[in-house]
């Protein structure tokens, strides 16, 4: 499979959002392809499915820095919506909402490829490529070679541990059974 290490669209979400992700900018953005090509190798490289993954996985974390929170999958649903409606493509907001929302789902998204496919990618990601889904060890390393972590899991792991402290009862709400 060969990485795609540019995208227009992708590239162009994320310039979009540069002053909020401030110094996290490269660590949001390499995430974000290494999940883009993930999700890519469970798809159909078709122009439709290269667009709504790069929305869908542009938006999918935003929140946390556009909202500060790691409660951030409605905020980061509603800026996916309202680039949906500015660029009028209305039509795809279930499929791009149903991506955010559910891409930290721990168990499997039946019936919908697209979010299934983004769900495993965030999941391989997330994971560090301990969780596969039968994409080959070489090609995940490829990927995170092509896109270093810069901070990204660690970032990850401060917020969550400082959520946990603040929301005692509700310690990681992104995930979803």
């Amino acid at each position: 499979m060969q990485i795609m290490t540019k995208h227009p669209l992708l590239d162009e979400l994320l310039s979009q959002y540069q002053t909020q992700l401030g110094t996290d900018a490269t660590a949001y953005r390499n995430h974000c392809y290494r999940v883009f090509n993930f999700y890519m190798a469970f798809m159909a490289r078709n122009p439709e499915n290269l667009a709504k993954g790069a929305i869908a996985i542009a938006f999918h974390d935003l929140g946390i820095w556009t909202h500060k929170t790691l409660d951030y999958l409605d905020p980061s649903i509603e800026l996916a919506t309202d680039y949906l409606t500015k660029t009028d493509l209305v039509i795809w907001t279930d499929d791009i909402c149903a991506m955010i929302d559910n891409h930290h789902k721990v168990t499997v998204y039946p019936n919908n490829i697209l979010v299934e496919s983004l769900r495993k990618a965030d999941w391989i990601d997330v994971s560090l490529g301990a969780l596969h889904f039968g994409l080959s060890r070489p090609f995940i390393e490829a990927v995170q070679k092509a896109f270093p972590n810069a901070g990204f899991h660690q970032k990850l792991v401060r917020l969550s541990l400082s959520n946990v402290i603040k929301h005692p009862l509700k310690p990681l709400p992104i995930f979803k059974w």
